[in-house]
């Protein structure tokens, strides 16, 4: 059976190919730039479930759990030379500064008709592939690729795939801080939903002296996946040089998602603060000797205004108190 599967896979890539003399790349189209891949991965045009005449930057597929999507992609190869180009499927995650990437396991929800496709020189090849919706799917967003691989190039075709049933957009600001040395603020998005958010944020900041004022007000560029938690910095431009403030993120996106989160910080010029320290106790320093040395001048020789009662003296250091208690009475008048 996986043998017949294989071989009827194999085929229908083969009559793709044949039947794409019509999509022939003119010989006078621009040769790809020099370390270029050579070659290009695209949606074809009108497939999905929201087909575009005008080209569609990527797949569109939505369904309800147990379904099978399908559509096609068109592989140009507008060099010289065959080309040949290995296809898988891949989930789509946020890395933790906000980034997107893919996983290196393959995604056993996407199929492509055949996952190795030769493309001749000037030739355009349509391969279609099917994306298989577990019966346990969940509903909201499942966003993958695929991933078209050759030469050592690699190029991912985004898949926005939507599981049907109940949406629930909704995000958390979390772990807000202000890193003060380089002017930032730093904080932790959450998607708590089951949709895919283009986050818009705004930051206000109060401070004692400064007051209150605007940082920053824009879109970020950041698609936040379902699930997924992203580690993201905003600009302080005119950090204050001394206060204290607090700064406030509300963070919105569409479907109603809204989250706030708040830090304070104290701004204290520190250097300055040392120079001014060093200063006082120079100053403290200097007074302490001051009164020093004033002290010691004092207590070198009496106080010339002390009285004499106070140094126990009469006047004349020299005079000795003669006075004496007789043992018997004075004799009043001569002797006879």
């Amino acid at each position: 059976m996986l043998t017949r599967t294989i071989r009827s896979a194999v085929l229908t890539a083969a009559v793709l190919l044949c039947s794409a003399g019509p999509a022939l790349v003119p010989a006078s189209a621009a040769e790809p730039a020099s370390g270029g891949p050579g070659w290009t991965a695209a949606p074809a045009t009108g497939g999905g479930t929201r087909p575009s005449a005008d080209g569609r930057p990527y797949f569109y597929l939505e369904g309800a759990p147990g379904t099978v999507l399908e559509d096609t992609l068109a592989l140009t190869n507008p060099g010289r030379k065959a080309v040949t180009v290995r296809l898988r499927g891949a989930e789509a995650y946020n890395t933790a500064s906000g980034g997107s990437a893919l996983r290196a396991a393959d995604n056993t929800w996407i199929t492509p008709a055949a996952r190795t496709v030769k493309v001749p020189a000037r030739t355009s090849a349509r391969v279609p592939f099917s994306v298989t919706v577990p019966a346990t799917a969940e509903p909201g967003d499942h966003p993958a690729a695929i991933v078209a691989s050759s030469g050592g190039h690699q190029a991912g075709v985004r898949v926005q795939l939507r599981v049907s049933g109940p949406t629930l957009s909704a995000l958390t600001v979390e772990d807000v801080r202000v890193d003060k040395g380089p002017g930032l603020i730093r904080y932790t998005l959450v998607n708590r939903g089951n949709t895919t958010l283009t986050p818009h944020l705004d930051v206000r900041a109060d401070g004692l002296v400064s007051g209150a004022h605007h940082i920053a007000g824009r879109t970020l560029p950041v698609e936040l996946l379902p699930g997924r938690r992203v580690q993201l910095t905003e600009k302080w431009p005119h950090a204050p040089a001394l206060d204290s403030a607090s700064v406030h993120l509300v963070v919105t996106a569409g479907g109603g998602a809204r989250g706030t989160g708040s830090a304070s910080a104290v701004f204290v010029p520190w250097w300055r603060m040392a120079g001014l320290l060093a200063l006082v106790s120079a100053g403290t320093a200097g007074w302490f000797a001051v009164r020093r040395r004033r002290a010691r001048g004092t207590g070198a020789g009496p106080d010339p205004h002390m009285r004499d009662s106070d140094t126990g003296h009469s006047g004349d250091t020299r005079h000795t108190d003669t006075r004496h208690t007789d043992s018997e009475p004075a004799t009043a008048g001569a002797a006879t």
